[in-house]
């Protein structure tokens, strides 16, 4: 008998440990030197995604109809990020339905694509329009709402009811559980929580139990925080802190002072501490990558005008110490002046990923990906709607750019961690930018200020172009990237000169990116510089040599 159940129990580890060898490894986020990457299936794995129309996953005969499925795949696509409707997943109260999600899980898998979930829940771009049916039948009564400072109830779920975020939260666990159940392969790699957080008409909510909230001592571990972080935490919070003294207890007013940003600091740590739940919860299911993407407080506007106190960057100490199983902020960015906006969360526990941006059919996103990817060392980037998309036009941009990117990953993922990369992004006004590499300087510029091109004429036509850099070895580069030229000269105080020994065009169609062609003569100026034209995509090699 002791032996038969030895032979049980031995066949039961075996069938266990195929079950397990069956799974894939969890998707997650690693610190690899000067990088913090995404892991997936054990390897480094850069997003070159795409971001559908809200609508859009909503109905999987309408991605049929539509051939949405290809078309992302004509694309070049090999992460799509795709909504999960709280009020489809839903439909009655404590009833659920995945089968949308378990065929776009399918769809994904069959082209060997990736998925991150966006999770729309209490809210999407403020307003609380993917809850269910059945909690917008009781919204006001069962499941408050936030007031404006007028007293207007707005159609939002009040971040300060309890009920509400215990709603989403088992909507969500149940969802990871259905993930954790059914996704042995590991095709969903991340997940968004909620959309574009934020309070509109007023900086904050009016609620009773918001007044209550907002009148009551603030909690401890802010003021911990404070001073433990000091000068190290975003400007606007800490010198509000400091200007009122730094006091070590009191109401949100006695702690930072009277007016918008004092009320957006608050409505930052509660919504933050709402997610919190969502997200941990979840994690304690399924612990995939979370983050949290935000509206941006641009042109101008005032917290209100934006969605106030979402997870914007100068609101990352709330949102980092009230909700720490968030990975990461991630910016929606549909503004000019794209550098800007990207350093503001390129911070040292904020790792950059760009979840939602403008959808250009002209160049600029396919320059943008090289700069996001190279200067701040993005986990990835992803236009959004992306749906409309014509894949077949000739040259299309960002098709072209993610044909290099993905040729390419390997090494651009490997100089991330190892601090070997550099970007460079320019437009009509920014048209010069110099890397140093040790002795070397590489001074690249805008391909139309050679005037060679038709466009160079027309100032109106000069979009902006951008590349990547990797140091492969002492005086060996590749580069990557559209409409840059790039000279070299010596750092050092003597007479050394460095010149380009050899330039190798790659051939990005192929995945062993074999030497296309050598270029000399006309294709480097005899000698002069290296340049990848405007409007065209590609990646080089650069050997130099020096003298004196």
């Amino acid at each position: 008998m002791k032996r038969l159940f030895l032979l049980l129990a031995a066949l039961l580890g075996l069938c266990a440990c195929t079950e397990l060898q069956r799974e894939s490894p969890l998707p997650h986020l690693e610190k690899r030197g000067e990088a913090t990457q995404l892991i997936v299936d054990d390897k480094p794995y850069l997003i070159l995604g795409g971001e559908l129309w809200n609508s859009t996953a909503s109905s999987p005969a309408y991605m049929e109809r539509e051939g949405i499925w290809d078309r992302l795949q004509a694309t070049g696509l090999n992460t799509v990020l795709l909504p999960v409707y709280w009020e489809l997943i839903e439909p009655e109260e404590g009833v659920f339905d995945f089968s949308m999600l378990d065929e776009a899980i399918a769809e994904a898998r069959r082209r060997d694509m990736r998925l991150v979930l966006l999770w729309f829940g209490s809210w999407k771009n403020s307003m609380s329009c993917y809850a269910p049916g059945w909690m917008k039948r009781q919204f006001g009564t069962t499941y408050p709402l936030v007031k404006n400072r007028e007293g207007r109830t707005l159609e939002i779920l009040s971040p300060f009811a309890e009920v509400n975020c215990e709603q989403d939260k088992r909507a969500f666990v149940t969802l990871m559980t259905h993930l954790k159940a059914t996704d042995a392969e590991r095709t969903v790699v991340m997940v968004q929580v909620e959309n574009e957080i934020g309070m509109l008409q007023s900086a904050r909510d009016y609620s009773e139990a918001a007044n209550k909230a907002y009148h009551e001592a603030v909690p401890q571990e802010v003021v911990d925080y404070l001073k433990e972080r000091g000068e190290a935490c975003r400007p606007p919070l800490y010198e509000a802190w400091r200007g009122q003294g730094c006091p070590e207890a009191g109401d949100w007013e006695e702690l930072f002072g009277a007016g918008l940003d004092t009320e957006e600091f608050f409505m930052a740590y509660h919504f933050a501490r709402y997610v919190e739940q969502i997200a941990r919860a979840g994690k304690e299911v399924y612990p995939l990558p979370m983050y949290v993407n935000a509206a941006l407080n641009s042109r101008g506007r005032k917290a209100g005008e934006y969605p106030s106190a979402g997870p914007l960057s100068h609101l990352w100490d709330l949102w980092h110490l009230a909700a720490p199983s968030i990975d990461f902020l991630a910016p929606d960015i549909y503004d000019p002046l794209f550098p800007e906006w990207v350093a503001q969360y390129d911070l040292p526990q904020n790792p950059l990923f760009i979840p939602e941006i403008k959808h250009e059919p002209c160049p600029e996103n396919g320059a943008r990906v090289f700069y996001a990817v190279g200067r701040h060392k993005a986990l990835g980037f992803s236009p959004y709607a992306i749906d409309d998309v014509t894949p077949d036009v000739p040259r299309y941009a960002l098709k072209e750019a993610y044909a290099v990117l993905r040729s390419i990953a390997p090494e651009v993922l490997s100089a991330q961690a190892a601090g070997r990369i550099h970007g460079v992004w320019f437009d009509k006004a920014h048209t010069e930018q110099v890397v140093r590499i040790g002795d070397i300087e590489l001074c690249c510029r805008h391909d139309l200020t050679l005037g060679w091109s038709a466009e160079a004429a027309h100032p109106e036509l000069w979009s902006e172009t951008a590349a990547l850099i990797i140091e492969l070895g002492a005086g060996e580069f590749l580069v990557a990237g559209t409409g840059v030229v790039l000279t070299l000269r010596s750092y050092r105080e003597d007479d050394t000169i460095v010149g380009i020994e050899r330039i190798e065009e790659l051939d990005y169609h192929d995945a062993g990116l074999p030497v296309l062609r050598r270029l000399n003569g006309d294709e480097d100026h005899q000698g002069r510089h290296l340049r990848i034209p405007f409007g065209q995509y590609g990646v080089q090699r650069l050997v130099c040599y020096t003298y004196r």
